[in-house]
């Protein structure tokens, strides 16, 4: 068969509004890589590259002309192959609204509701967001009230849904977009910058940025609908794309490209690189979007078939059309119910593009664990295959066990059956269907595989006779669980079938069922996985056991959850079971703030500065700046091993990668220089492994090409030489460290004084408890953006540096020392930070380091931006620790004495792993130990070094603290609360502990505030709804949790420089670094009120006259660091330092002109002093005082939570916090803050797995295994109080820290998960009192479901139906 002759045709598309016409593309090419490389619009991020995280969101629109209709729906661009957006618009955040011709109502509400911190993932946020607002303006629901969409709350969520943010914690984000919901009550929305409380609603609304539906954007440009083509052909060098026309041009293409051995790759949406990362050169794309018969979707009686290039977001929409009406037929119920499990699917941007075909090719061919298969299964779906002239049509059942799919095979349609009339006619009593979908995964909605999924058919009748349930057929479906594709579970369905249900038959099938799904070798997590498949049949099956009658006379709104409530005695009060149901509201929240016009602007909840600019995608990241001419770009070769010899590092020979220019390594250092990377006052790391790698993750070489794809598959296909002979074993394990004596020295003036004699605490006891031992794990920062850097050389033997740096200055110390060149001759530039939390101090210095290296060597730029999975191997993280306490008691709970072994695993090289000492124990003492005693010890091992992530140390002692006064409390079978209670400081032994950081007895506020929270969380009477809905739910347990932080913190010298220009416009430096915690918002109001004192007219708008601009190494020196949550007060310390000098040098000029004028304004004050020579530019460096340099800070949060017995999922309800802020300098930064850190713990405490194989080096590569908490998994209630506690002399106009303390708060969501799955035990006794089952527990950290299901009972089910039947 002959391939017919293609004319070279051009790629035809819009982004805002402009025209773009290319005839020559590498196919390869993403949208994502166009934009930013190749257009001036960088607001579109990588955040991750597998669809993932939103950050890449852009609006795409393409015109149907049968119909004459544009469609918009959003689309990750990191997935999206810029040749499949032929004839498409494309509109980013940058196309809806800018500074200078106006933002967008979306821009406004976002910066306004504070929901934008480091920026780096809000333009993602704000496209989901528009996008959404688009296609509701499309619906035909009634007009809404003027400012307002015809979008529903729960709409205004979801759209957001899938976009992951590091820093705010969620709920202003969802805020700023539920307000433009007629729907939404105004008075629920959060803090925001628009409206005061006590506003009227009316006055609130009229203050919202105004939006109007019928103001169009133009998202879809007129000129684009003549470029609609039918197909498409474009030839680039020894690659091309082909769109066939139809099935008969695409069975030609298959047959000449496999004559002809042409590599070739089949795109329908390309979503599937998201998971199954491309490692091949493709020479020829087919884009099978433009053939009619894979896109189109048929009802008729017999069924509603799917063409396999139909998006899922579309077949949702089908099915859901399908059901539109006041009663739902059987048939109707079960295409709601897959549409229902399709939603939970990925996240939207995803579902846009992604199609039901290329889901099950995945699932057929790769294994791929796919939910749509097992939903699909269970309702008999056939698929209709082509192979050349050739069509088949076979069950899924049967395409799933072939082996798989070739090439020259294509999946046409899937086709899902009418259950309608296939009801069983001939049974004597009427028939019912029943279909139920399940879904077990770390997250409700959203980019989350599931660790398996389920799907029921049945067919039942109810017996005149017996008043019993009948199954008459059933059809039981699993995937997910490590079988090679979704199976049906026949020996358990032919059991079932014909039989009568009662709890005996329930427990046949049950174990039955543990014979049958059995998970394969190697999967993680199987007996999780296998309790999961009898949990989720035992849900479907057991309300037909007792509730059968109520089902038949459609006593229930159809067969939902609800009916295992109907089947408790305690009707009406049984909390439904259904895991896999939300609520509409995500979240809902309260906030409690004071500001005060005491230093006016200071304390003003002032919108953070930049928060608009980074919502319209101005904002410029170090990745934004444009490359200079002749720029190349890097990539890091990393150790796979943790300790070996490098022999060499090579190319694998058929994978010879394009455009590389060089390898850089430690033989590329100059002569003078040093082999460094990074360096603490701890010691140094090298920039690469010289001849031995001493961990995984180890920088070995740095490649250097002509695009940072190409960087980046060069460094992935390197192959590396090792050989171990004639080395010692690696040291793997802190046990292993202390056994070979591995470890750091702890200077002396940093190793925390005990605290006293703890032979006699533990004499004064009445009870011990000895050696119990705790294991933590570590954490990744999960920086929205990843690490990255920009260098280029300069005249006279010099370089620039832009780095995305917590600490420049060590970067150019570093960097200099590398290059054996001065520091003067090294300037680092740091803008802004798109999240840092510790990961972006010692760690970026290497970064930039290898950048300026290389661009030193080659003279010509260079820079990096490196790929998640790099960035997660690399970082190395939070420090695991292992724990060995002891602790005595009194019979009242009072803690006598506690004694501690900490083991600390380092990593490799020092970075700043021998503070992690006095970090732990400065949180873990917000107990009164009596005595407390401790050995600590900092191991070197053979992993990659860790180091500071947000509050670091500090998280893990004040967990460790809240797991020995849980371990007391079961001991002593006591109430927790009670047991915290007693061992709270008194202000007395507050001072023993914390010696001269305790500050005076007025500043110790954690009594009232503990029992200011009991009242305002309503803490005693919600502990007894919680007692009672235990005792009257079986299978959802609630925990309620009240916890207290002591967190010290200590201030750092800080440099500040303020200029005055002579328009009177204010430009400061501060040596702090703005990370998304409002750094600059404070400093700016900080020089807006330290210049008011001089008391000109109109000194009140000296706000709007300050810039703050980005730090440069060589303007302003002894920067240090950006970290421990006290560098914003200490660098406006610093500019009320320089302020002051101003001011001091201006007041004899202004008092001489006003004696002159009578009166001055600002300005001209200002161009006087120019005239006669004033020096108006101040520098200082703030020296903290060493008597107040250390303070504590207080707070206290209640938490409730809610666990499902039957999949181990945690629900938080509800938090309650309240934080002692001082005097906040900005209430709605600190709020930010607040929010932010106390969602990052949740994750700490109750999500992340930073999980390493058996030599260390990290498997969880990305988005798809590492899980930071989603809008779907904060606080469903979320209140925060911001405690306003008066003047503090010692501190920066009373303020106090923010920034770190309250992610120690989350602890609580662990404690009350706790306390939920104590009652869980305690019920599992009540049922079987079976031997070694032990009350006392520890929780891990992460308490992942399988962690929380496994203590809650794998066998939970077994044991209730043992129970129920009488058994032992």
């Amino acid at each position: 068969m002959e391939e017919k002759k293609e004319t070279q045709g051009s790629l035809v598309f819009a982004v805002n509004s402009e025209r773009f016409e290319l005839s020559s593309v590498d196919p390869s090419t993403t949208l994502l890589e166009f934009l930013r490389s190749q257009t001036r619009f960088k607001s579109v991020k990588l955040g991750c590259g597998e669809g993932g995280c939103g950050a890449c969101v852009v609006l795409l629109s393409k015109y149907d002309p049968v119909h004459d209709q544009v469609a918009d729906f959003t689309v990750s661009s990191c997935l999206t192959l810029l040749c499949s957006v032929n004839g498409c618009s494309i509109t980013t955040t940058e196309g809806i609204g800018n500074s200078k011709d106006g933002l967008h109502p979306v821009h406004e509400r976002v910066a306004g509701f504070h929901a934008s911190q480091c920026g780096f993932c809000t333009p993602g946020v704000c496209i989901s967001f528009f996008g959404a607002l688009v296609n509701a303006e499309k619906s035909n629901r009634p007009e809404p009230p003027s400012g307002f969409s015809k979008m529903t709350v729960s709409e205004a969520e979801k759209a957001i849904a899938g976009n992951l943010c590091r820093c705010t914690g969620y709920r202003p984000i969802a805020d700023a977009c539920k307000s433009f919901s007629a729907e939404v009550d105004i008075e629920d929305l959060g803090f925001n910058s628009f409206w005061r409380n006590g506003e009227s609603k009316e006055a609130k609304i009229d203050k919202l940025p105004l939006y109007n539906y019928n103001h169009k954007i133009c998202i879809f440009p007129e000129f684009l609908k003549k470029e609609t083509k039918s197909s498409l052909f474009l030839a680039s060098g020894k690659h091309c794309w082909q769109g066939p026309a139809n099935l008969k041009e695409l069975q030609i293409l298959l047959e000449v490209s496999k004559s002809s051995g042409t590599r070739m790759k089949l795109v329908a949406s390309n979503t599937g690189m998201g998971y199954y990362k491309d490692t091949e050169v493709y020479e020829k794309y087919i884009d099978l979007g433009y053939i009619f018969e894979l896109s189109k979707i048929r009802r008729d009686s017999t069924g509603i078939e799917f063409g396999a290039t139909v998006t899922i977001s579309k077949t949702i929409e089908a099915l859901k059309q399908e059901c539109r009406g006041d009663f739902l037929s059987e048939d109707d119920m079960i295409l709601n119910r897959i549409a229902d499990h399709m939603e939970k699917i990925a996240s939207g941007f995803v579902r846009n593009t992604a199609t039901i075909g290329g889901n099950l090719v995945m699932a057929q061919r790769k294994n791929f664990p796919s939910d749509i298969a097992t939903v699909l299964l269970a309702v008999d779906s056939v698929v209709t295959i082509t192979t050349g002239s050739r069509l088949e049509n076979l069950t899924l059942e049967k395409f799933l066990e072939r082996p798989p799919l070739d090439y020259e095979s294509i999946l046409v349609s899937i086709k899902i059956p009418s259950w309608q009339s296939s009801l069983n006619a001939s049974s004597e009593c009427k028939s019912k269907l029943l279909f139920e979908t399940y879904r077990g995964a770390p997250r409700p909605l959203g980019n989350a595989l599931p660790y398996l999924n389920a799907a029921f058919l049945a067919e039942v009748s109810l017996c005149k006779d017996s008043g019993g349930i009948i199954v008459d057929t059933c059809r039981l479906c699993y995937g997910a669980f490590g079988t090679k594709h979704s199976i049906r579970a026949r020996n358990v369905e032919e059991f079932l079938v014909g039989k009568r249900l009662s709890v005996s038959i329930l427990y046949e099938a049950v174990i039955l069922l543990k014979a049958t799904v059995v998970p394969e070798d190697g999967i993680s997590r199987p007996a999780y996985r296998a309790s999961l498949a009898t949990g989720f049949l035992f849900e479907f099956l057991c309300p037909l056991i007792d509730s059968g009658v109520e089902i038949f006379n459609g006593y229930l709104d159809g067969y939902t959850g609800s009916l295992f409530a109907r089947s408790s005695k305690m009707k009406g009060k049984h909390e439904h079971l259904r895991h896999d149901k939300y609520p509409t509201l995500l979240s809902a929240a309260k906030q409690t703030i004071q500001s005060s016009r005491e230093y006016y602007p200071i304390g003003q909840p002032i919108m953070k500065s930049g928060a608009a600019i980074q919502a319209s995608g101005e904002a410029v990241y170090v990745d934004d700046i444009p490359s200079p001419i002749n720029c190349l770009h890097g990539a890091f070769v990393y150790s796979m091993k943790p300790l070996a010899r490098i022999k060499s590092i090579r190319f694998k020979p058929k994978l010879q990668p394009e455009g590389v220019t060089a390898v850089i390594s430690s033989k590329d250092i100059p002569k003078g220089g040093e082999n460094i990377g990074s360096k603490t006052i701890f010691g140094t790391e090298p920039l690469f492994a010289d001849e031995i790698t001493k961990c995984t993750g180890e920088r070995l070489a740095f490649v250097v090409a002509d695009s940072q794809k190409h960087a980046d598959m060069a460094a992935s296909s390197a192959v590396v030489d090792y050989n171990i002979e004639n080395l010692e074993s690696p040291i793997l394990s802190v046990e292993e460290a202390v056994e070979r004596s591995s470890l750091f020295e702890v200077p002396p003036f940093l190793y925390p004084k005990q605290v006293g004699d703890i032979s006699k605490g533990m004499a004064d006891a009445d009870q011990k408890i000895l050696s119990a031992e705790i294991k933590l794990g570590s954490q990744y920062y999960f920086y929205m953006e990843t690490q990255t850097a920009l260098a280029i050389p300069d005249e006279d033997n010099c370089i620039v540096v832009y780095s995305s740096i917590q600490c420049p200055e060590f970067a150019q110390s570093t960097i200099a020392r590398c290059l054996g060149i001065p520091e003067n001759n090294v300037r680092v530039i740091t803008r802004r930070v798109g999240g840092g939390f510790g990961g972006k101090a010692i760690k970026a210095i290497p970064v930039a380091t290898a950048c300026a290296l290389a661009a030193h060597k080659l003279r010509c730029p260079v820079r990096t931006y490196l790929n998640r999975k790099t960035d997660m191997v690399m970082a190395g993280g939070r420090h695991p620790m292992k724990i060995t306490y002891s602790v005595g008691f009194k019979s009242s709970g009072k803690i006598t004495a506690l004694q501690l072994e900490i083991l600390i695993n380092a990593g490799i090289y020092p970075d700043i792993s021998p503070i992690m000492p006095s970090n732990i124990m400065c949180s873990l003492k917000k107990y009164d130990w009596g005595v407390l005693s401790f050995d600590i010890k900092v191991c070197r091992t053979n992993h990659s070094s860790k180091s500071a992530m947000r509050a670091p140390g500090e998280v893990q002692g004040s967990f460790i603290a809240e797991a020995v006064i849980e371990h007391v409390a079961s001991t002593l079978s006591m109430e927790v609360d009670s047991v915290r209670n007693v061992n709270l400081h008194t202000y007395k032994s507050l001072c023993v502990f914390y010696e001269d950081a305790a500050g005076e007895l007025l500043e110790y506020t954690l009594p009232s505030i503990w029992n200011k929270l009991s009242v305002s969380a309503s803490f005693v009477q919600r502990t007894e709804m919680v007692r009672e809905f235990n005792r009257i739910n079986n299978w959802k347990k609630r925990g309620i949790s009240r916890v207290p932080i002591l967190h010290e913190v200590i201030l750092r010298p800080t440099p500040g420089k303020v200029s005055i220009l002579s328009d009177g416009s204010v430009v400061v430096e501060v040596g702090g670094i703005e990370l998304g915690q409002g750094l600059w918002t404070k400093v700016k109001q900080m020089a807006a009120f330290a210049l008011s004192s001089i008391q000109c007219n109109a000194t009140g708008e000296l706000l709007d006259k300050v810039r703050v601009i980005q730090s440069d190494t060589l303007s302003l020196i002894q920067g240090g660091f950006t970290a421990g949550s006290t560098t914003s007060e200490t660098s406006c310390e610093a500019v009320r330092l320089c302020c002051n000098i101003l001011v001091e040098r201006l007041t004899p000029l202004k008092e001489k002109l006003q004696e002159e004028m009578g009166s001055i304004n600002w300005e001209t004050l200002i161009l006087q002093a120019y005239s006669q020579a004033v020096n108006l530019s101040s520098s200082s460096l703030y020296v903290p005082d060493f008597s107040s340099m250390r303070y504590i800070n207080y707070g206290a949060a209640v938490s409730e939570a809610k666990v499902n017995l039957l999949t181990g999922e945690t629900t938080i309800l509800q938090t309650d916090i309240i934080y002692d802020c001082g005097q906040s300098l900005n209430p709605a930064v600190d709020l930010g803050q607040i929010e932010g850190a106390f969602v990052q713990g949740i994750g700490f405490f109750m999500l992340e797995e930073y999980l390493t194989n058996s030599d260390g080096l990290v498997v969880a590569e990305g988005t798809w295994t590492y899980k930071i908490p989603t809008i779907d998994t904060i606080p469903k209630h979320f209140n925060v109080e911001i405690l306003s506690s008066g003047h503090h002399q010692k501190r920066v106009l009373s303020s106090k820290a923010s920034g770190e303390p309250p992610l120690l708060l989350a602890v609580s969501v662990h404690c009350a998960t706790r306390a939920a799955i104590k009652e869980a035990r305690n019920q599992l006794l009540s049922w079987s009192s079976s031997d070694g089952f032990n009350l006392k527990f520890q929780l891990e950290v992460p308490a992942t479901m399988p962690v929380v299901k496994e203590l809650c009972g794998l066998d939970i089910v077994e044991r209730y139906l043992e129970w129920k039947m009488g058994r032992k």
